[in-house]
């Protein structure tokens, strides 16, 4: 079975755009936004509110064979002093059981896609986004659109469910991270590894050339709204600082800085 690699750099509560480049690396683009959650009024770009986070990442480079950019190995990112997370009441699915049992078809918004059938939807941590992945397999480019959804980890870390479905065949868990503290201006610290993930043999491990995803839960307890996780309640002159460093297997670091416009009164 063709295999994929996707990588997620996400949790930030707000954040906006940025592009950073680095000698014979990868170039990087992010834009991002907080978001609210759906079905959960009073979420979303509000200080102090539970929020979602919509994030777009693009990478383009030549590093890899092929003409392709470098794999993602790893993911560091860095959210603003004030940001919370709320991992508590949440339930949890563990890598072993997200890969253990085969997926199943539903249909959505018209089209037919493959969701992992061993953990509960409780424990979802985001709505299915995208991840595009490219691969020179037999001399040629295979590109592809892969889907990929956050799940709760035990622990309190978040893990990423890949599933690819032709011409590249995977489903998958290509990424697993925890959260930890930082220094100021930062708050917290997401810390992710990115699995290497051969394709056929011969043919370098998938390269990563996008992502779209909103990472963000919530539920409720009696009439309060509890939520993954939360704004600050003050925002900085000039935005939220807000930082992210990506690892790549060619072994640069893109270290990519930049300030999130605080929320509208």
């Amino acid at each position: 079975m063709r295999r994929i690699s996707t990588c997620l750099a996400l949790l930030g509560l707000a954040v906006l755009g940025l592009s950073a480049t680095a000698s014979a690396a990868p170039t990087v683009t992010l834009k991002a936004k907080a978001v609210p959650i759906p079905g959960f009024p009073g979420t979303g770009n509000i200080l102090g509110a539970g929020a979602a986070v919509e994030v777009n990442y693009t990478i383009k480079g030549t590093e890899s064979t092929g003409g392709v950019p470098s794999q993602l190995t790893h993911v560091n990112f860095f959210l603003p002093a004030g940001a919370k997370l709320h991992p508590q009441g949440f339930t949890t699915c563990s890598p072993a059981t997200l890969e253990a049992v085969g997926p199943y078809e539903i249909k959505r918004e018209g089209k037919i896609e493959l969701v992992p059938g061993g953990c509960p939807k409780k424990s979802q941590a985001s709505p299915i986004g995208s991840a595009g992945v490219v691969d020179p397999i037999g001399g040629q480019l295979v590109e592809e659109t892969a889907t990929v959804q956050a799940y709760f980890a035990p622990g309190g870390g978040l893990e990423f469910y890949a599933n690819a479905e032709a011409p590249i065949s995977a489903q998958l868990v290509a990424a697993t991270g925890m959260f930890g503290s930082a220094k100021p201006p930062y708050g917290l610290e997401f810390n992710g590894a990115v699995n290497l993930i051969d394709s056929v043999p011969g043919a370098p491990p998938v390269s990563t050339t996008s992502i779209n995803l909103k990472v963000g839960s919530a539920y409720k307890k009696g009439k309060k709204t509890i939520s993954y996780g939360t704004l600050p309640k003050k925002c900085p002159k000039g935005g939220f600082p807000v930082k992210s460093e990506l690892t790549f297997a060619s072994g640069e670091t893109v270290t990519a800085a930049y300030k999130a416009p605080c929320p509208k009164k």
